[in-house]
């Protein structure tokens, strides 16, 4: 099921590929219930694998359009996770000390240390989507970022990190409709931005940046993922899929107690038994 989600090379079709309503065959929220719920316990278990054993550390990086759910799929699906384990981080306009620097410093500083698992809400990319869709940067210096973006990828993965890069695909229709709750509803105004209506002006542009993004950044040892978006419990079903799936390839286990460990084991086993 995951294959078809699973951008590993180049390829000649593009976003229009993705059906942002597929719900991978299943019916309802209803029907993927009980599976959800196990592929919980299963990440948990595999989390405390992970921070028991520190040979991996494990990066969720997510990016889509405005409305398409960053803050929502994380909170639901990484919010059972142990926190002394985990952390989430934002990426918004970049400070004057981040500008100072180049355009990888700010996310290759919070890169989570073997043991942890880090989600990245929005990361990188932005500066070969946002600063290409308004012109900031010309497509020759949008090349050059992208070469690096991949061998700063295979840095961290040569390092032990998982990457798990995550396209969350909803439609412009879809969109909208977001737009509109977040308007008549005082619970969700707060996270109106004016800024999102014009930027709708320049979806098809950012469908472009995004494709040519995938075209050069997609490798198999960083694959992208492309999430049906607009139906939110298939969009978080799939998007746990994903992360169980990418971590169980990690083959994680409890570390071998050392020498001195065993040792103190069987004293404590031996005076047990002459106590009793």
């Amino acid at each position: 099921m995951l294959k078809k989600y699973r951008l590993t090379k180049a390829v000649k079709h593009g976003l229009s590929h993705f059906d942002p309503n597929d719900t991978g065959g299943s019916v309802s929220k209803e029907e993927i219930k009980d599976e959800f719920e196990h592929m919980e316990r299963k990440l948990r278990n595999l989390q405390d694998k992970l921070f028991a054993s520190k040979t991996n550390a494990v990066l969720i990086l997510f990016q889509g359009m405005d409305c398409s759910g960053k803050d929502g799929v994380i909170k639901k699906v990484l919010s059972n996770l142990n926190p002394q384990g985990f952390r989430a981080e934002s990426f918004k306009q970049p400070s004057p000390e981040e500008s100072a620097h180049d355009f990888l410093w700010r996310t290759h500083k919070v890169v989570p240390a073997k043991g942890y698992i880090t989600s990245f809400n929005r990361s990188y990319y932005e500066d070969v989507l946002i600063t290409r869709v308004h012109d900031l940067i010309q497509d020759e210096e949008a090349a050059a970022r992208m070469k690096h973006i991949r061998h700063f990828e295979k840095l961290l993965t040569n390092n032990g990190v998982l990457l798990i890069k995550i396209f969350l695909h909803i439609s412009p229709e879809f969109q909208l409709e977001k737009i509109r709750e977040r308007l008549s509803n005082p619970e969700k105004l707060w996270k109106f931005d004016p800024s999102d209506l014009k930027e709708r002006d320049y979806w098809d542009s950012y469908i472009d940046a995004y494709e040519d993004a995938f075209r050069n950044t997609a490798t198999d040892h960083a694959p992208w993922h492309i999430v049906p978006a607009n139906e939110r419990w298939f969009r978080d079903y799939l998007v746990l899929r994903i992360i169980l799936s990418s971590m169980e390839k990690l083959d994680l286990a409890y570390p071998e107690p050392n020498i001195e460990t065993t040792k103190l084991l069987e004293q404590l086993q031996s005076n047990t038994s002459l106590s009793q």
